[in-house]
């Protein structure tokens, strides 16, 4: 039997508080304080004791309203977004939080991000610099160091998320603390380690200005966001 514990789950329009195993606990962990609601994906309602609405500033006895669909999209190739939901407010429908759940086949390559004009051709894209995993499960990259072209070590692997462009982005913490992302595109290679291609300073000194880049996951979210949709951080 599981030993549950009740916590508190952040979210980018509030938070929830539900009854979660140690294994959930550490997915919501993103290294700071708090737990986020978001890296779990999709909890049973009955596991959630009450929620908390930022738009209503009113906290609920019960379950927020969770809707999900299986879209089984290929959003890189031999990586397949096979769910995404949210958590709503039964009250005045805004969202609470979101999430998104990924599948790569077991010893598959991941690839280039697919663009939507290319998702949306009837022929498989053609591969380029693809990232060569060694039998590397796509969760499991969590926590490995990454290397540049030079052999110079950059960070920590904290997390995948999604940018703002939709595109597929990793975030790496640095020995000062801080966080950057990198392209997925300029992944050279999975295997011991992460090695990057020579091209991933350019796309972390290139990011989007004019969107706001989350301090604690450094998800890049739209410009009018109050707290970050990936994380639930808020966001000044």
């Amino acid at each position: 039997m599981l030993d549950l514990k009740i916590k508190k789950l952040r979210g980018s329009g509030g938070y929830v508080i539900a009854k979660i195993s140690e294994e959930e606990q550490q997915k919501g962990n993103l290294g700071g304080p708090d737990l986020f609601l978001a890296p779990l994906g999709r909890l049973e309602s009955t596991k959630i004791s009450k929620y908390y609405c930022n738009m209503c500033e009113k906290e609920y006895e019960q379950s927020p309203k969770i809707e999900f669909s299986n879209p089984n999209e290929e959003v890189a190739e031999n990586l397949t977004l096979i769910e995404k939901g949210q958590y709503i407010c039964e009250e005045c429908k805004s969202v609470i939080a979101e999430y998104r759940e990924f599948k790569k086949p077991d010893n598959s390559e991941v690839g280039n991000a697919i663009s939507e004009s290319r998702a949306n051709e009837d022929t498989k894209p053609q591969k380029q610099n693809d990232v060569k995993t060694d039998n590397v499960s796509f969760n499991s990259i969590i926590g490995m160091h990454v290397y540049d072209e030079n052999a110079k070590k950059l960070g920590i692997a904290k997390q995948v998320g999604i940018d703002s462009s939709q595109s597929i982005v990793l975030a790496v913490i640095q020995d000062n603390g801080e966080t950057i992302t990198v392209n997925w595109n300029n992944i050279k290679k999975i295997g011991e380690i992460i090695l990057l291609d020579a091209d991933h300073d350019k796309q972390i000194s290139n990011n989007n200005d004019t969107n706001l880049k989350c301090s604690n996951c450094m998800f890049v979210n739209k410009p009018d966001s109050k707290f970050c949709e990936k994380c639930g951080t808020s966001i000044n």
